[in-house]
C-alpha cells in the first residue's frame, strides 16, 4: 500500500539515525563505549568485545538486552556509561524543527535509548519541546524494539489508534511489528551499516533517504490541499 499521509494523526519517530544522520559520528561514540564496557566486563580485547557486542545486538535487539540476558548487568550503569558522549557533534536543525512542528496531530519519540540521553539529543538538535512524549527502553522494561511488547506498550501508554499512526525508523527490522499492528511505516535508508538487516519489503510503506526533504514534500502537499 502506498503511504497515505491523510490517514495520519500520530507521528512516531525513532531517534538515532532518524532525527540526525550517521555522518555526524554521535552513535560511533556510543558504539565505541559499548565495546569498552564489554571489554571491561569480560576482561577481553577490543576485537572480542566487538564480536560479543554485535552478536548481542543481532540476537537480542540491543547490546544491552544481550548483556542483561547473559551477564545480569545493571542496565542503568550500562546506559550511563555508553551515553557519556560529546553532543557537540550534533548541529541545530531549524528546518527539521519547523517541519516537525507543523505536522498535523500528535508527535512521539520511540527509542531503544533512554530518556535522559534522548532529551540531550533533542536539545542539541533544537527539537526539544516538539514531542508530546517518549517511549524509551526503560519504559519498555528493557525489552526493546523489535519486541512486540514495546509497540503494545507504546500504544497503551499514549492511547492512539495504530491505524492512524505512522512510524519513521532507520532500522528496517523494527518496522514489521508496527506494520502488523496497523501502523503505516517509513524506512529511512541512511546507508548505515546495519539499517537494512532483516528488511521485509512487505512491512515498509515508503522508503526515504532524507527526513527533512520528505517532510518538506508533505508540507507542500498540505499547502496544495
Amino acid at each position: 500500500m502506498p503511504f497515505d499521509p491523510g490517514r495520519v494523526d500520530c507521528w512516531i519517530f525513532d531517534l538515532d539515525y532518524t532525527l540526525y544522520p550517521p555522518a555526524c559520528g554521535l552513535f560511533g561514540q556510543i558504539d565505541q563505549r559499548m565495546g569498552q564496557f564489554i571489554a571491561n566486563l569480560l576482561g577481553c580485547d577490543a576485537t572480542e568485545a566487538r564480536r560479543v557486542q554485535k552478536m548481542y545486538f543481532h540476537d537480542h535487539g540491543t547490546t544491552l538486552a544481550g548483556l542483561m540476558h547473559y551477564h545480569s548487568i545493571d542496565p542503568r550503569e550500562f546506559l550511563d556509561f555508553v551515553h557519556d558522549v560529546d553532543m557537540s557533534v550534533l548541529a541545530q536543525a531549524p528546518r527539521l524543527a519547523e517541519r516537525i512542528a507543523a505536522l498535523p496531530g500528535r508527535r512521539l519519540i520511540f527509542t531503544n535509548g533512554d530518556k535522559p540521553y534522548a532529551e540531550r539529543v533533542l536539545s542539541a538538535l533544537g527539537l526539544d519541546g516538539l514531542f508530546e512524549g517518549m517511549w524509551d527502553v526503560i519504559a519498555m522494561d528493557y525489552k526493546p524494539k523489535p519486541e512486540p511488547s514495546a509497540y503494545h506498550g507504546l500504544i497503551e501508554a499514549f492511547g492512539f489508534d495504530p491505524e492512524h499512526a505512522v512510524f519513521v525508523e532507520d532500522s528496517a527490522r523494527n518496522l514489521p511489528p508496527a506494520k502488523a499492528l496497523g501502523m503505516q511505516t517509513v524506512w529511512i535508508d541512511c546507508a548505515s551499516e546495519w539499517g537494512d538487516r532483516a528488511k521485509d519489503d512487505a512491512a515498509i510503506d515508503l522508503v526515504i533517504d532524507d527526513l527533512p526533504q520528505w517532510l518538506d514534500s508533505l508540507a507542500r502537499e498540505r499547502a496544495l490541499g
